[in-house]
């Protein structure tokens, strides 16, 4: 069993990261998960988070966006729509930046319009606010959470409340 790991980070600007390491962490949509040399191979679906990777006793951190991990024969790629390293943040310019996409979040979730074109929106903008949120938090000024379930994975189909509404008022529970 080989003592070592390659992680490889690529995004669509190219490779971000190739390296050596003892140990990866990685952000999957069902939560963190680590890879050590000799791991099974597997396939995740990464959210916007910190991937850790260690390298001898030094722990090393990097920002990632949305994408994919493949696992295995002592290999972990990474495809991520973002990426970056704590020395390319600049934390002023990123909680500014922050502040505007909540501020426009805040006021089309109160508008409660479920139109394509804001749907899409909305989804772009919970996506770039989770990128900021990582980025701070890779700095070591992390925002505080925020909870957008309702905004990531969007409301019931308003059809759907409405029939289930006649349902309950109708006495029909079927």
């Amino acid at each position: 069993m080989a003592d070592k790991i390659e992680l490889e980070i690529v995004t669509p600007k190219g490779r971000a990261l190739a390296v050596s390491a003892d140990e990866v962490t990685a952000p999957s949509v069902e939560g963190e998960f680590g890879v050590l040399p000799g791991h099974l191979p597997m396939v995740a679906s990464l959210r916007t988070g910190i991937v850790t990777y260690r390298v001898g006793s030094d722990t090393k951190k990097c920002a990632v966006g949305t994408g994919f991990a493949e696992a295995g024969h002592n290999k972990v790629l990474i495809l991520a729509d973002e990426y970056t390293e704590r020395q390319g943040i600049d934390p002023v310019i990123v909680r500014k930046e922050l502040a505007e996409v909540q501020a426009k979040l805040e006021k089309l979730i109160a508008s409660m319009e479920t139109t394509p074109g804001l749907e899409s929106e909305r989804k772009h903008l919970i996506d770039h606010e989770n990128w900021l949120a990582a980025q701070l938090e890779l700095y070591g000024d992390p925002p505080a959470a925020t909870m957008r379930p309702f905004e990531e994975w969007g409301p019931p189909p308003r059809a759907n409340v409405e029939e289930e509404d006649a349902k309950r008022s109708s006495g029909d529970e079927s």
